[in-house]
């Protein structure tokens, strides 16, 4: 549990935040810093994706829930030196500025020797080390490169199975409710809902239907209402010729539409089981 204090009156902003008469500054560089070491690098590896894990040279680390906090914001901020301040303010934005800080050098101090190789600490900035491996970093990489037009396309040279589309199935750190982490995790749902229904056109045209079909799942799973990856699920559907699997997912797709939104599928999600329809379920559809 982060430390309580209360801030003393008279502060000064100088040099960043004001916290009474002190800074996020580090009282002491050394204090939460890694000391420094002449051994080899470790490889370090931080998950983000489907929820938070540390792993050190293969062994799962286990580090304090504030600790855990400190590292997953760092780890979002895409290797940029992020000030102390600015991490304090976002990790504990209810609490006075003196104590967010003096909880933030506590989260850091707690951190234990395998969990301080992933931080570079300085007097004010902190950021991710060099030798960590993000898995996020990795998956928006690949996101780009599906929704990259100029460049050909990726179902041609990816490897059977569904290893692509599980890169862009997981939320970022689900169950966490700060600020920060549902904008990151709202920011990257966003980029992989528009790379499944590229992933799944893709193998769609590569006549690969079975990757097609789970691409498209996987984003109806995570938005049911998207009609742009029911489109894409739909079509899948029809190419291979299983025009009552596309029929069933239109019309479950058009009630939970009806029920939970109030509104019916565009025209142009209609016209593509309009063959399949009975005449009265056409109807309302183009009403």
């Amino acid at each position: 549990m982060d430390r309580k204090c209360q801030p003393k009156k008279g502060g000064s902003k100088k040099g960043g935040v004001a916290v009474g008469r002190r800074t996020c500054q580090s009282l002491s560089p050394r204090s939460d810093s890694p000391p420094a070491t002449t051994e080899r690098k470790s490889e370090v590896r931080l998950s983000v994706l489907g929820g938070f894990e540390l792993v050190v040279d293969g062994e799962v680390v286990n580090i304090p829930g504030g600790s855990e906090r400190v590292l997953a914001f760092v780890a979002l901020c895409c290797r940029a030196a992020v000030p102390r301040a600015l991490v304090a303010g976002a990790l504990w934005p209810e609490a006075p500025e003196r104590c967010a800080c003096t909880n933030l050098r506590s989260a850091l101090s707690r951190l234990r020797s395998l969990g301080r190789v992933a931080l570079d600490v300085g007097p004010d900035e902190v950021r991710l080390a060099q030798e960590v491996h993000v898995d996020l970093r990795y998956a928006r990489d690949f996101a780009h490169r599906v929704l990259d037009l100029s460049a050909p396309s990726l179902a041609k040279e990816l490897g059977p199975g569904t290893a692509a589309v599980e890169k862009l199935s997981a939320d970022v750190l689900p169950g966490w409710y700060d600020d920060w982490a549902l904008l990151a995790a709202e920011d990257w749902r966003q980029l992989r809902m528009h790379a499944l229904d590229a992933l799944a056109d893709d193998f769609l045209s590569a006549e690969r239907f079975a990757e097609a079909v789970a691409a498209a799942q996987a984003a109806v799973r995570s938005d049911p209402l998207r009609e742009s990856s029911q489109a894409c699920l739909i079509r899948a559907h029809l190419a291979e010729g299983n025009l009552c699997e596309a029929r069933h997912d239109f019309t479950r797709y058009e009630q939970r539409l009806r029920e939970e939104a109030g509104l019916r599928p565009t025209p142009r999600l209609c016209q593509l089981v309009a063959g399949l329809l009975p005449s009265s379920d056409r109807d309302r559809c183009f009403r």
